[in-house]
């Protein structure tokens, strides 16, 4: 499994628009040139991040983008699931295979041999577990917990020197 670009773009303009000294909204331009990347790419990354309450246009002349809630409100999990989709990372696409059949009568040894109507994919409830600790992980993690971190390094460094 691999994030797109895309993601990873809106996580570091997030993160820049969640800096503690910026007063204003950020214009595109500004944003695309500090991530270094094209303005629409940048805009259609931006588009859905709006179209989601993550991020508000501000029109006008000195216009640009805001965060639309609080960054400790925003989690990584909410910038993954507007960029990268919200479908599930793992389907099974044997369920009807003889495979799934002798698991499912192995596991009903003693019990009715005849096919259970519905058998659980065992493949699929390990993937669907990894999944859910991969979004409470994700979930834990907001865009103000990494400037946190980002700001306490800073100041590490600072002091070290």
């Amino acid at each position: 499994m691999q994030y797109s670009k895309s993601t990873d773009y809106a996580l570091h303009a997030l993160l820049h628009l969640a800096q503690p000294e910026r007063r204003h909204n950020v214009g595109i331009k500004e944003l695309a040139a500090a991530l270094g990347v094209s303005e629409s790419y940048l805009s259609k990354i931006m588009s859905k991040l709006r179209q989601d309450g993550i991020v508000r246009a501000v029109p006008g002349v000195n216009g640009g983008y805001e965060l639309a809630r609080p960054a400790e409100q925003i989690t990584f999990l909410d910038v993954v699931q507007v960029i990268e989709g919200r479908q599930q990372l793992f389907e099974c696409s044997n369920a009807n295979s003889q495979q799934h059949w002798l698991l499912a009568e192995e596991g009903a040894a003693g019990q009715n041999r005849e096919r259970p109507e519905k058998c659980e994919c065992l493949i699929q409830r390990v993937m669907n577990g990894a999944e859910q600790h991969l979004h409470q992980y994700l979930r834990e993690h907001t865009i103000q917990s990494v400037c946190d971190e980002a700001f306490k390094r800073c100041n590490q460094e600072a002091s070290n020197k």
